[in-house]
């Protein structure tokens, strides 16, 4: 498998850092640690354009979770992980530790959980009036989903974290590579905060959770490589146990109540392997081990196998000396495993011992800041061949629907844009009952969670479009970061940090670093236009197989804050004025109505003006914080057609609406399913409209009044061009409610 391993100039540099030929055990110590999944050496030189500070940041850099300060003496943690590999070789077990993964990310930071969103992208599935896959391949990716969607939901439901919202989509570029990425966030006090950092020579490092076996060995360096032999990696798949990291959530946050807590982190990727040297390296201290008192469940374990294994629910804390009976009992009231391994020393090296014979010696420097970083000489870009290709669209050759309506019909009951329900039906979104707005495209733009004994609401999100990012990677980052940000503000929210997973192909072929650059910078340059710091971050690489690679999928995970009740994106009185607000374009590149009517995944990605964005997003908060809007839909996947029937759908009266639109002469499908960016759709009372025109004059937005919400159809004359829409809601309902169950 093509980078699983270390490069003939990578032995050479570690026996340069050590000095020496590394032994069997060393030798593992560097592929875990120096792998992609671990040291980032192929990403790091880009990610550093991202801003990681902003007004409500609170500094964390190097720690397992972003930070931000949400007032009152709180502050959120919150991170998107992918387990992209583990799911594609054994589906269940592969998102639901996932699952647990970026949960321990969240309270090894000694935050509480509070809500889970996951990003998820498969093959296709084939035709959802069938229910059923017509190919071996659509079969097995409907296998791949079922599966993981019942991962999540079996672990986030008996872990007792709601899992909020997400976004699902299918493309045939993840039949062999699919995307779970998982979100989480924690609240914490602000002084409550725990570090992943060793400090106290002396000191004792503990071991707390489950007992390390073999599962997950190698899963670090499984995960910077090509799947080309999934049976194979079988083993280096982890297998969870939600009720353990109940138990060991419980615990933690009784740890950090102790004031003995030094740092603390969890044994996620390289395991054992990692914890350590990267606890070591924040403090600039050595830690010793002795592997003989690592508590495992399988005989004849290796000491290889101890400090790779990737077991789940299992956590690393250094302590006061002298607390360690405290710890003890904190441990024994959950009925956790708890073993001291080792002390923190001040010779600044990872020392390993087993039977009181010395077997490895490493600088911890050696595994963490001198891990190689890879420039353009090393991992050269360069745009892919077929680039300018995918940019050309003749649109003269694309073929006028007879029908609007039909067209629109067809999206609705389409894989990307049907109903989730089968979806978000199997997680619980309400325990805890702090869900304020749950899961479900037909409730609202983002998920709303509030934060108990403050009058603060959390709204989160979670969006990426590979496809966009396919023909323009700079403009899909640019576009993955603006989307999310308008979600936010159609709930009410301001955005206040953001976290991404940026899932690509190999990195050592120079297109895949190229979409990667690109991506990256557009990224960057969104979040300093709309001065959204990126709190916290992942990049997932080698999501390729037998050469053939994922399109360039960043996805963005974003967390606003709100302190009035949030918007909905329903319709939700009969009479009121739906008003478009933004301007359309001539523009269909990229488009789901392409991809679905046409069969073409092509042409220029939408343009994006920053200026009128950032507008759009200030103006539609303020209209909700005065009260003006009665409901608000940002314009994204399918269109104008496609919001306009989700807000009638949306409406619990399903209260359809008569509209009319002049098209200022661009085609009629286009206008209706082009996805110009910087457009809501938000209804409110006639006695507002004057507040509203006065509010986007102010800003120097466009809008238009369409129409009014009432009847029972959704009706859209078209003007400066021919044609209308008009469907009874109960059609669009039956089309929509096809969803993606069996």
């Amino acid at each position: 498998m093509a980078g699983a391993k270390l490069t003939p100039s990578e032995c050479q540099q570690v026996a340069s850092l050590l000095g020496r030929e590394p032994n069997a055990l060393e030798f593992e110590l560097f592929v875990a640690m120096w792998s992609e999944h671990c040291s980032y050496k192929s990403s790091k030189v880009y990610l550093k354009q991202l801003p990681h500070e902003g007004q409500w940041t609170v500094p964390s850099k190097g720690e397992n979770a972003g930070v931000v300060d949400i007032g009152d003496g709180w502050v959120a943690v919150f991170k998107m992980e992918s387990h992209n590999h583990p799911s594609f070789i054994e589906p269940y077990q592969g998102a639901a530790t996932g699952v647990g993964g970026i949960l321990r990310d969240i309270f090894t930071m000694g935050a509480q959980p509070i809500a889970l969103l996951n990003s998820l992208r498969f093959g296709p599935i084939g035709d959802s009036d069938s229910k059923r896959a017509a190919y071996p391949l659509e079969t097995r990716n409907r296998y791949l989903m079922e599966r993981v969607v019942a991962g999540i939901a079996g672990y986030g439901n008996c872990v007792g974290v709601p899992t909020v919202g997400g976004d699902i989509a299918f493309d045939d570029c993840y039949t062999r590579n699919p995307l779970v990425n998982v979100f989480c966030i924690g609240i914490a006090r602000a002084n409550q905060i725990v570090t992943g950092k060793a400090s106290g020579v002396g000191n004792p490092v503990i071991y707390v959770g489950s007992k390390t076996g073999r599962d997950g060995v190698g899963g670090a360096s499984m995960a910077s490589a090509e799947l080309g032999q999934k049976d194979k990696d079988r083993h280096t798949v982890q297998v969870g146990d939600p009720f353990t990291e109940k138990r060991l959530i419980e615990a933690c946050m009784e740890f950090v109540s102790t004031g003995c807590l030094v740092g603390m982190q969890d044994m996620g990727a390289a395991g054992l392997t990692s914890a350590s040297s990267e606890m070591a390296a924040r403090g600039g201290v050595g830690i010793t081990l002795d592997l003989s008192r690592v508590p495992v469940r399988e005989e004849g374990m290796t000491p290889i196998e101890k400090m790779i294994s990737e077991s789940q629910e299992r956590m690393l804390l250094v302590v006061d000396k002298g607390s360690e009976s405290l710890f003890s009992n904190i441990c024994e009231k959950w009925d956790l495993p708890m073993a001291i391994i080792g002390e923190v020393t001040d010779d600044l090296m990872l020392s390993l011992w087993d039977n009181r014979q010395k077997i490895a010696a490493v600088p911890i420097a050696a595994l963490t800041s001198e891990a190689p970083v890879y420039d353009t000489t090393q991992r050269p870009a360069a745009p892919p061949r077929y680039q300018d290709h995918l940019q050309i669209l003749h649109t003269d050759a694309i073929v006028e629907p007879k029908s609007y309506g039909d067209a629109l019909l067809t999206l609705l009951a389409s894989n990307d844009l049907t109903c989730r329900q089968w979806i978000y039906e199997q997680y619980d979104w309400m325990v805890g009952t702090n869900t304020v707005l749950g899961p479900g495209h037909a409730t609202a733009d983002a998920a709303v969670v509030r934060v108990k004994d403050t009058d603060v609401f959390l709204a989160v999100t979670v969006d990426g479009n590979g496809r966009y990012c396919l023909l323009n990677p700079y403009q899909g980052g640019s576009i993955a970061v603006a989307e999310a940000a308008r979600n936010l503000a159609c709930v009410g929210a301001t955005p206040i940090g953001l976290t991404d997973c940026l899932n690509f192909g190999n990195p050592e072929h120079k297109e895949t670093m190229w979409q990667f650059s690109a991506c990256v910078s557009g990224i960057a340059e969104a979040c300093r236009q709309f001065d959204i710091p990126a709190v916290s971050g992942n990049v997932s690489f080698y999501n390729e197989t037998h050469g053939l690679g994922i399109y360039p999928t960043p996805m963005i995970g974003m967390v606003g804050i709100l302190k009035t009740p949030p918007i909905t994106a329903g319709f939700k009185t009969p009479g009121d004025l739906v008003i478009l607000i933004g301007e359309t374009y001539d523009e269909i590149g990229g488009s789901i109505y392409l991809k679905m009517i046409h069969h073409q995944e092509r042409g220029e990605a939408p343009n994006l003006n920053f200026k009128w964005e950032v507008a759009l997003q200030k103006a539609v908060r303020t209209a909700g914080a005065q009260g003006l809007l009665q409901s608000a839909h940002d314009c994204s996947e399918g269109g104008l057609a496609v919001t306009l029937a989700e807000c009638c759908l949306s409406s619990n009266a399903s209260l359809g609406a008569d509209l009319t639109v002049d098209t200022k002469g661009i085609r009629g499908d286009f206008f209706l399913f082009g996805e110009s960016q910087s457009r809501v759709i938000v209804t409110l009372n006639t006695y507002h409209l004057p507040a509203l025109q006065r509010l986007m004059e102010a800003e120097g937005l466009s809008y238009r009044i369409l129409g009014t919400v009432g009847g029972d159809h959704l009706t859209l004359q078209l003007t400066g061009g021919d044609g209308a829409l008009r469907l009874p809601v109960s059609a669009l309902r039956t089309a929509y409610k096809k969803g993606l169950g069996p």
